[in-house]
């Protein structure tokens, strides 16, 4: 049923069950400078907590503001089937839909700007710029990677390394005072990288016919999709493979602590293939299925990492 509150309204156009997908990230990245600085501030963590929910609802408006006209073909061809879509249905009118996405976009380039004179990170600012132009070419002109083939590399940079880095930043201080950290948490980011562009080309399967025939050119509308679920089941081994040479060859980045999330991944990895034969086109719940077994593998692994670099820094390291 169609939320029809406002406050229902809103909620849903927003899309809690997305959440994860940007707020792991960023608690890996929150992670990661805890792991570095030896201890878990509270000011940078809630900091870069706020910057990501309000980069989240720029992302979420904009996108559902740009991807009206392939949504409302969606609706047309499978009218009852789906979850409501927020202006096609009338859940929000598009107006609404826009102004709520550039305010929320506009917040969060003037909370980074404050956070970093606040917190001392004098690059704050900058990098959530940096973030807000990233994710806007996803999909706004005059740019609109996500409709011209290079979608899921702009998330893969966006969500895989930007945001976690970010959140690091703040909560680690990374600047010209501790630039050798970086060398540091580089394999780990570029691992998680990895778990983000196999996420990001999921997200097309599901959509493939009808994103064919609106013009938007993703991984799956391009390359079929049996190769996009080839691509993204090899790319969960090779972000293993990035995380475990980080454990074995930097003195910084322990093997026990790598190894948990490492098998949780790969244990993955292993049940996705399993599923792998169902999640053909337009089998929107073995889709459905699929994605989620991939999506509990990158969440619960990347928790698993940061968690277990915390634990150690904090109790086991001299």
């Amino acid at each position: 049923m169609a939320p029809n509150t406002l406050y229902a309204r809103w909620r849903y156009a927003l899309k809690p069950a997305s959440w994860p997908k940007l707020f792991i990230p960023a608690v890996f990245g929150q992670a990661l400078g805890a792991a570095h600085l030896g201890r878990v501030d509270l000011a940078p963590a809630a900091a870069g907590m706020v910057f990501t929910f309000l980069l989240l609802a720029f992302v979420v408006l904009m996108n559902d503001f740009a991807d009206r006209e392939v949504d409302a073909l969606k609706r047309r061809a499978y009218p009852h089937s789906g979850a409501p879509k927020t202006i096609p249905d009338g859940i929000l009118p598009a107006h609404q839909v826009l102004f709520g996405g550039l305010g929320a976009g506009a917040l969060a380039l003037g909370f980074a700007a404050y956070s970093g004179a606040w917190l001392n990170r004098p690059g704050f600012g900058l990098a959530g710029g940096v973030a807000l132009l990233i994710f806007a070419a996803y999909s706004l002109p005059p740019l609109k990677l996500n409709y011209r083939g290079s979608g899921e590399l702009l998330e893969m940079v966006g969500v895989g390394f930007l945001l976690p880095w970010i959140n690091a930043y703040a909560q680690g201080g990374l600047g010209a005072e501790s630039l050798a950290w970086l060398p540091r948490a580089w394999p780990l980011l570029i691992g998680f990288s990895f778990l983000a562009l196999s996420s990001a080309i999921a997200s097309g399967l599901s959509d493939e016919v009808t994103d064919r025939r609106g013009g938007k050119r993703t991984f799956t509308t391009q390359y079929g999709n049996a190769m996009a679920r080839g691509t993204l089941e090899l790319l969960l081994p090779l972000s293993v493979l990035a995380w475990v040479a980080t454990g074995l060859f930097s003195p910084h980045v322990p093997l026990v602590a790598v190894l948990p999330a490492s098998l949780w991944v790969l244990y993955h990895w292993w049940r996705l293939q399993a599923a792998s034969d169902d999640a053909i086109t337009n089998a929107f719940e073995a889709q459905a299925k699929y994605k989620g077994i991939l999506h509990r593998g990158i969440w619960r692994g990347a928790e698993l990492l940061g968690g277990a670099l915390v634990v150690h820094r904090l109790f086991f390291s001299a």
